[in-house]
């Protein structure tokens, strides 16, 4: 433990990404068997990604074991904790002159103290296990102890650099490091692999209901570039739900879980899913869109209807009534043993096709469906449970061949004729790369300019929003920085703004008074007349007349649009 919080140190101590990656692959190099071990901590996580075990020890648990141990009263503490604005920092100061000097911790014996503590219930039992580990560590080893628990070590280091680090460590290309880690969910098992040079081999196995990687597309301004990239492309509707990726076990493994974009189990939202999509005998997983559907119309309904059931834990019987969900599949990524995201589109959009014939009561559907050309979709299966029964649940997306601007166009038309965002334009040839954003797949959307943004500061109001905070700067990404773009009061409701307040006030890094500058978590998609140049904002650009669309919880901050996007924006728009 004390070399792995030495390296820390290290890591934390330079600003250099190559100074940290080397730094850690050095350790990696000179630390078997600790190594996989380390490699988890440094992702700062407690448990590896596919584990779902969690520790239950929040801050005010930790907030008490450093108290106790310190003897430090709450005022004493707190004027410490002021200084670092991070606990496990706070801890090294005042436990340094009551903590061991040195200590024969190993990460192994933290690792298993974690595991005791994700099986202990009772909150004094936890306490006493996390004081009885901080006893055995030295005064910077209890740093770095806490900061794992409270899941970021905050030195400047992500788990993407890990795999860097590990690529470097063993000679190993850095694509198969992230294959491995995608497909196991385990970063320190990928380094097992790549320490015996078995990464390429048959040892990297797809771990189901670990959710993988979403493949991204990139926006098209309109038919001519979208058709510029590849001459012959499928073309799907763009649907306005939240992108769900479903592991299904099959008649071997009777269980479903679906993901968001991310990476988060959103199962529980959507509780008349899971029994539908049993209907498939054999273990598979699937890219996809959760929808709002209006049965009657046989078409999705807009993401404001969808909105009413997103962070549920529990959804009541007559909102499932209201609002009914589908899932529209649209790609398959593993099935019956085998991971195909390798193969090109057409191929799996080939056993996508096979996979839902193969529901006898329903492959007549399917092929006929298929065969018409079916633009909208043919409802498929129906729940067999009898609390979550009612209309069928499971959409096989359709996908036309074009080869023409014209035709694509016209397609358009139907698409936003039918209420949803646009289409989605792909590369037949393409292979499936997860969390990648290429010209393989393309997104063609409203005439209207949008953004997808990440709130940097906030406002008060004015009016009758003079209790609120509800005027928001946002930004787009420019490699590793963020640069404002914009600022928009408009577009969310007084719930919602009164909801994302109480967040900001709890996530606020500096409190300028009448603005407050926040944590960058909060993703926006903003619609825009056009943009200009300006000195207003480090960007760069300003957008005219912003107004915010909505509130995207499905969206992570790395996945927001980037300044070169902005940039070739501004370009298309000839001003």
């Amino acid at each position: 433990m004390q070399a792995f919080a030495a390296v820390c140190e290290a890591v934390a101590a330079t600003t250099k990404k190559t100074e940290k990656v080397g730094r850690v692959a050095e350790y990696f190099r000179s630390a078997p068997p600790d190594a996989s071990q380390a490699a988890v901590f440094l992702s700062g996580r407690p448990f590896p990604q596919w584990d779902e075990r969690t520790l239950q020890a929040g801050g005010a648990l930790l907030w008490r074991s450093v108290a106790e141990l310190s003897g430090q009263s709450e005022a004493e503490l707190s004027a410490v904790y002021r200084r670092y604005g991070d606990l496990g920092a706070a801890a090294e100061e005042v436990l340094r002159d009551v903590a061991r000097a040195r200590s024969s911790l190993q990460l192994q014996d933290v690792a298993n103290a974690f595991g005791q503590l994700a099986q202990t219930s009772g909150a004094a039992e936890k306490l006493r296990l996390v004081e009885d580990l901080l006893r055995r560590a030295t005064a910077l080893e209890a740093k770095y102890i806490i900061k794992i628990m409270s899941g970021d070590l905050r030195i400047g280091l992500r788990e993407s650099l890990v795999e860097e680090a590990v690529a470097q460590a063993f000679d190993e290309k850095l694509s198969d490091v992230q294959r491995a880690n995608m497909l196991l969910g385990d970063i320190g098992e990928t380094l097992r692999l790549a320490a015996a040079h078995k990464l390429s081999s048959a040892g990297v196995k797809t771990r189901m209901f670990h959710p993988l990687g979403f493949m991204l597309a990139s926006p098209a301004a309109d038919a001519d570039e979208a058709l510029g990239y590849f001459l012959r492309a499928a073309v799907e509707d763009k649907y306005d739900g939240i992108r769900a990726q479903v592991h299904c076990g099959g008649a071997k493994d009777p269980r479903v879980r679906i993901f968001s974009r991310t990476l988060d189990e959103v199962s529980e939202s959507f509780p008349e899913l899971p029994p539908a999509l049993l209907a498939f005998a054999e273990a598979v997983i699937l890219d996809g869109e959760v929808l709002a559907w209006d049965q009657r119309a046989n078409q999705a309904l807009p993401f404001s209807a969808l909105q009413k059931r997103l962070g549920r834990k529990q959804v009541p019987e007559e909102l499932i009534r209201e609002v009914p969900v589908v899932y529209v599949a649209f790609d398959v990524l593993y099935k019956a043993g085998t991971l195909l995201i390798d193969q090109p589109f057409e191929e799996r959009r080939k056993n996508l096709e096979q996979l839902f014939a193969s529901v006898p009561e329903h492959a007549f559907e399917v092929e006929a469906a298929l065969a018409a050309g079916n633009r909208q979709g043919k409802l498929l299966f129906s729940s067999t449970d009898s609390t979550t029964s009612g209309p069928a649940r499971v959409v096989l997306a359709p996908v036309v061949m074009v080869e023409s601007p014209e035709r694509l166009n016209q397609i358009f038309a139907q698409a936003r004729a039918r209420g949803n965002e646009g289409l989605m334009v792909k590369d037949p040839a393409s292979a499936y790369t997860p969390g990648r954003r290429g010209k393989a797949w393309l997104k063609l959307k409203r005439e209207m300019a949008t953004l997808d943004v990440v709130v940097t500061a906030v406002e008060w109001g004015h009016g009758k929003r003079a209790g609120v905070l509800s005027d928001y700067t946002f930004a787009v990404r420019d490699g590793d920085r963020l640069r404002n773009v914009g600022k928009a009061y408009s577009g969310l409701t007084d719930v919602e703004i009164a909801e994302m307040t109480q967040w900001f006030l709890a996530h606020t890094i500096e409190d300028q008074g009448f603005r407050r500058v926040v944590e960058p978590q909060i993703v926006l998609e903003v619609a825009f007349n056009n943009m200009m140049r300006s000195n207003r904002h480090a960007s760069g650009f300003a957008l005219r007349f912003p107004r915010i669309v909505r509130l995207r919880t499905d969206k992570p901050v790395g996945e927001i649009d980037t300044l070169d996007t902005v940039r070739k924006l501004y370009e298309r728009q000839g001003t």
